[in-house]
């Protein structure tokens, strides 16, 4: 992510554009901030647009508790064609007859729950300590590693049986790669199928209608990073235990609850991330100076 100054943490939800990586749109978003440190929580392919949760200054120590929240994506499938990359980059060739939108209702019901998914062929993940599109880019013949992900739903949203034009939203864990989803639809459908486009509209329950466009970021905005974390458990703490969260020390556990990760605050904002245990909040990841 960087090193640059030192600013208040703050999270930001930048509606990414086509056409940049996710890496160009962090960059802009540091130039805009004056260079602090800055990182997001989960890359969009640069075809691809949505909601891209970026986390500045010490915030970004947060990035492992909201990467691996479920995404939701609607996603604009070409059926009847196959794509090399997944998606409109290509080599884009022909398939076989389109289906119906009976057929296609009942490949996309079977998708919904843990499967077991095949890394894309152009992807970033590492084979044999290489990356996997670089091997795929010279022709090797690769065994392409499997994921077990979760597809939570996988709704029609609209189809053009004329011209192979699906519309589909997707709620997935994360790691689930959209457009191996798309092939897979085509493959089972026996006709082929890519993503054609991608729009990310919700991280958890954060979402695209409440980001801006990069070009829209600069000093100030965004939100408390206590703001992206309504997902786990929050305790406010009073003066005395956030001095000793801020030096890194447990405090007292009050609540009767479970293990997990619990966002400690004060007077409104994000001290730190603890862990539960023996009656106490361990801080384990401590934002304040």
């Amino acid at each position: 992510m960087g090193k640059g100054v030192d600013v208040p943490p703050r999270a930001i939800l930048v509606d990414k554009p086509a056409g940049p990586t996710s890496h160009d749109v962090v960059a802009t978003c540091r130039r805009a901030l004056g260079r602090p440190r800055t990182g997001h929580t989960g890359t969009l392919d640069p075809f691809a647009t949505g909601l891209l949760v970026v986390l500045v200054g010490r915030a970004t120590r947060i990035a492992p508790f909201v990467s691996g929240l479920d995404k939701t994506y609607v996603a604009g499938i070409r059926l009847g064609q196959r794509s090399e990359s997944g998606d409109p980059e290509g080599p884009i060739t022909a398939g076989g007859p389109l289906p119906d939108e009976a057929a296609l209702r009942d490949a996309l019901a079977a998708m919904v729950g843990e499967i077991d998914q095949r890394v894309p062929a152009l992807s970033a993940v590492k084979v044999e300590g290489e990356r996997l599109y670089a091997r795929t880019r010279r022709g090797e013949e690769v065994e392409r590693p499997t994921r077990k992900v979760v597809v939570h739903r996988a709704d029609l949203v609209s189809y053009d049986p004329m011209t192979g034009f699906a519309v589909v939203e997707f709620r997935c864990g994360s790691g689930t790669y959209v457009r191996q989803l798309a092939a897979d639809l085509g493959d089972a459908l026996g006709c082929g199928g890519y993503c054609h486009e991608l729009r990310r509209t919700e991280v958890g329950g954060l979402a695209v209608s409440a980001a801006i466009a990069p070009d829209e970021v600069a000093p100030g905005c965004g939100v408390d990073p206590l703001d992206v974390l309504g997902h786990i458990p929050r305790v406010d703490l009073d003066d005395h235990a956030a001095g000793e969260v801020r030096h890194g020390r447990p405090v007292r556990d009050s609540r009767d609850a479970g293990e997990g990760p619990v966002a400690l605050a004060s007077a409104g904002s994000l001290l730190a991330i603890a862990e539960t245990g023996d009656g106490l909040l361990r801080p384990r990841v401590v934002l304040a100076g």
